[in-house]
């Protein structure tokens, strides 16, 4: 007889950081965004030289999108595709040499000037190859069509992190070529089809919960269609003509649309659970995020990295502590409560975002927005760190 999920995760006799894909790529994705930052204070003030053959904010931007990133989205799948497809969850050995490959992937960009040309992409590529590899044969196998946009984005995203190489090795500046801003607009659509699934159901629940009768629009209605179908015209535009006026336009549309896509999902309804509302907080950097990369575009300032940064630190950052956090609770056996802690770090990263958008006026902000970035995420890692190393508690 086959095992179930839960069986198959209690066979596992290895160190329980592999009984479940969330746990290594939650814990060291976070442990990795610390380090980089670490690494990268003092490296763009020329106080250290890393051995990379990335231009030192090109190696930042990198190692956030698809180093962090990359982590986090694996985590996230990798947890939520067997539910998806009613398929066991992939446990032990197999998980530690998945895990192995993306540690790899983060060692050989860092030291890349030290090996040949050839030697980084194709490892750090070979990660989100395996993982859609890994996707693709679960959803077949499960027959599970609907999800085939999800691994669609990572396709793309695995493309962009191509394009990003090609561009860092050929000497151009790639913080603000095409391989960022594909992998960044990518980035934004997943949170955008996730995002769009995950919060209304999670609002409708608890609101069900705490009787209210206020519901949240039910999810991937006409309207979330029109809103995501416009939304990869309009992003394609600015990764392919990111200086256009045109462009800027477009994304205030990009914008708007958004911003009553979520409107229909009650986010006011939310102030007292910190587990929700930080949910639609991450999800409204989409739309700021759109309107402040499209004002700088009308108003002729092409240098938009501190608008990017409302998607990178805004929408990323947030979302993906956000779920990282519900995530870990749930599947650790803890009561979806928002502790001191929690609050703590969802405070410290809207900080860091705040005080970025600020540095381009008072750049003595980068290094706020540093510190609290390292306490948002250190600060996960000390508060989850230890339930995702132990054992679930047996009920």
């Amino acid at each position: 007889m086959a095992m179930t999920s839960a069986e198959q995760i209690r066979a596992w006799k290895g160190p329980a950081l592999f009984s479940f894909g969330f746990r290594p790529f939650f814990l060291f994705g976070t442990l990795w965004a610390v380090l980089a930052m670490l690494l990268w204070l003092p490296a763009l003030s020329g106080a250290i030289t890393l051995p990379t053959r990335f231009q030192p904010v090109s190696w930042h931007a990198h190692e956030f999108l698809f180093g962090y990133l990359g982590a986090v989205l694996a985590g996230f799948l990798l947890t939520a595709v067997p539910n998806w497809t009613g398929r066991l969850p992939m446990v032990g050995w197999r998980l530690a040499a998945l895990f192995c490959l993306w540690a790899a992937g983060r060692i050989a960009v860092l030291v890349s000037a030290l090996v040949p040309m050839a030697v980084a992409p194709v490892i750090d590529l070979a990660f989100p190859v395996a993982l859609g590899g890994l996707i693709l044969r679960e959803i077949v196998a499960g027959r599970n069509w609907r999800n085939l946009i999800v691994l669609g984005l990572l396709a793309v995203f695995t493309l962009a992190n191509g394009i990003f190489h090609v561009e860092a090795t050929s000497g151009t500046y790639a913080a603000q070529g095409v391989g960022l801003r594909l992998g960044l607009a990518t980035a934004i659509m997943m949170i955008a089809v996730i995002g769009g699934r995950i919060i209304p159901s999670f609002t409708r629940n608890w609101l069900a919960k705490e009787h209210n009768p206020a519901r949240p629009a039910p999810p991937m209605q006409r309207l979330d269609k029109l809103v995501l179908l416009c939304s990869i015209a309009i992003l394609t535009l600015w990764v392919f003509r990111p200086l256009q006026i045109s462009t800027g336009i477009a994304l205030f549309a990009f914008g708007g649309l958004h911003l009553v896509r979520q409107t229909r999902w009650q986010p006011h309804h939310t102030l007292r659970e910190p587990l929700l509302w930080v949910l639609h907080v991450a999800y409204l950097f989409i739309p700021l995020g759109g309107f402040a990369i499209g004002f700088d575009l009308v108003t002729g300032n092409t240098g938009t990295a501190a608008a990017q940064h409302l998607w990178m630190a805004g929408a990323i950052g947030a979302m993906t502590l956000a779920v990282m956090t519900r995530a870990s609770l749930g599947h650790t056996g803890q009561p979806l409560i928002a502790n001191w802690a929690t609050l703590t770090i969802y405070l410290c990263l809207f900080g860091s975002v705040l005080a970025r958008l600020g540095a381009s006026t008072y750049t003595e902000l980068t290094s706020l927005s540093g510190v609290l970035w390292l306490y948002a995420f250190a600060g996960f890692a000390i508060a989850y760190g230890p339930s995702l190393i132990r054992p679930k508690p047996e009920k």
